[in-house]
């Protein structure tokens, strides 16, 4: 059966975290709030850390400190800080209590460096199946909220005009970046989740004409690095998860050439 292959399990895991990272990277690279993914990838270590205390599935200690970290965040914002001060604060602190409630696990051998720079090719079917039910709420609820993220993003004036809430729509975004964070840290860490956001959406934004489109090229080409990454690291045995990341600073690099070399034609 294909799922007994290990390269066919961490093939699937890397597309269906791929696919759900790519769209939402489009709204973070145009809201710019790269740092947020940082900062909720941090506290989940925390997360990471109390799972293993109180003999949890590490992917809900994870789900559920990514998404109490989106909401303080968003709930926070605009109250007196800057959004790049509070998740500052707000991330390195989580990481840092992560760390130090690490080291009080006493009898618990845990591999930090796997959920640092993630562990693909150690992904079972129990884990597949989060991945891609994650994937699956995270895709439903980007195309059911779409038009109304896409107007807050573009103006919040513009979104009240039409009886939208901009910081209910800004909410949804983290709480669904909060659940592909928790997500991907079986896939590629979450020192590098951020790049699998980032990445695919600014490498597409020059060739797309509509905010569809980019989201659309995003999730095609994150795909192919997660794929591409896999094969290349299998073949020079190389670490899978940065390996994919190289991929995709490739694939930047080339989209910037040709962009620049376009602009002066």
């Amino acid at each position: 059966m294909i799922l007994d292959d290990f390269m066919a399990r961490a093939a699937l895991a890397g597309i269906g975290t791929a696919l759900a990272a790519a769209p939402l990277g489009c709204f973070v690279v145009w809201r710019r709030m790269a740092y947020f993914g940082d900062a909720t990838a941090h506290a989940a270590i925390l997360g990471v850390a109390l799972s293993l205390a109180l003999s949890l599935p590490v992917f809900a200690g994870a789900l559920v400190v990514a998404l109490v970290m989106a909401t303080l965040v968003t709930l926070l914002a605009g109250r007196g800080y800057a959004m790049d001060t509070l998740l500052g604060v707000m991330a390195h602190s989580a990481l840092a209590f992560g760390l130090v409630a690490v080291s009080f696990l006493g009898g618990v051998r845990i591999d930090v460096m796997a959920y640092l720079f993630g562990d693909i090719l150690s992904v079972s079917r129990g884990d597949l199946g989060i991945i891609w039910g994650g994937a699956a709420l995270v895709l439903a609820l980007t195309l059911w909220r779409w038009s109304a993220l896409l107007t807050a993003t573009l103006s919040p004036d513009l979104a009240r005009a039409a009886g939208i809430d901009p910081r209910r729509e800004e909410l949804i975004l983290t709480l669904a970046l909060a659940i592909v964070v928790a997500v991907a840290i079986k896939v590629v860490g979450v020192l590098l989740i951020t790049a699998l956001l980032i990445i695919p959406a600014a490498t597409a934004r020059p060739f797309a004409r509509t905010p569809e489109a980019m989201a659309a090229i995003a999730a095609i080409l994150a795909m192919a690095a997660a794929w591409g990454g896999l094969r290349i690291s299998y073949a020079l045995d190389t670490p899978t998860g940065p390996t994919i990341v190289c991929g995709l600073a490739l694939m930047f690099c080339a989209s910037s050439i040709v962009t620049t070399t376009r602009s002066k034609v």
